[in-house]
């Protein structure tokens, strides 16, 4: 009987880590370039470690010796607000009702790899591998069409010259109408 009841409370005391399962091309969509790195926001990977962006930016302040600048930075007002345009991303609100009161922190992959280390979780490590595997992606596709972005690059530098050829000729035939 004693075993028994022991079994039931073994039982009742373990906590079963729930399993995350990282879409890539999910986590690929909320890695931004900022500054010429590739980071993702504080509120992003809060979600995907299953914490408040809070604890997560206090689980870093407690060991900001693993943190440089070069892991981990604060956005800009401007940068803050041109993410705003591409993303979608709530608005600093001073008033503190609802939305972020504070500018955002970036992570570069460097400081994710460490946040997984801090946040001492199983979600934590399944999900900076997750992570780690779309910055390796992305640099994969980045690599393998390093040819294709030069030629968009090249035809949209012929497209400003021809709009800057055009815009003269069309300044020439203006000039040239009000002058008869």
């Amino acid at each position: 009987m004693a075993t028994e009841d022991r079994k039931e409370v073994l039982s009742q005391n373990q906590i079963e880590t729930p399993v995350v399962e990282i879409v890539q091309p999910a986590i690929e969509k909320l890695i931004y370039v900022i500054r010429d790195k590739q980071v993702m926001i504080d509120s992003d990977l809060a979600m995907l470690y299953q914490v408040e962006t809070g604890a997560l930016n206090r689980a870093v302040k407690r060991n900001i010796k693993r943190f440089p600048d070069d892991f981990r930075f604060q956005l800009t007002v401007e940068e803050y607000e041109n993410l705003k345009c591409q993303s979608g991303i709530s608005s600093l609100n001073k008033n503190g009702y609802g939305g972020r009161r504070t500018l955002p922190y970036v992570f570069t992959e460097q400081g994710i790899s460490m946040l997984a280390s801090v946040l001492h979780s199983d979600i934590a490590v399944n999900v900076s591998i997750g992570i780690m595997r779309a910055f390796v992606e992305m640099r994969r596709f980045i690599a393998n069409n390093a040819l294709l972005f030069e030629r968009i690059s090249n035809v949209e530098l012929k497209q400003l010259e021809y709009q800057k050829q055009t815009d003269e000729k069309l300044e020439q035939i203006f000039e040239y109408i009000s002058e008869h």
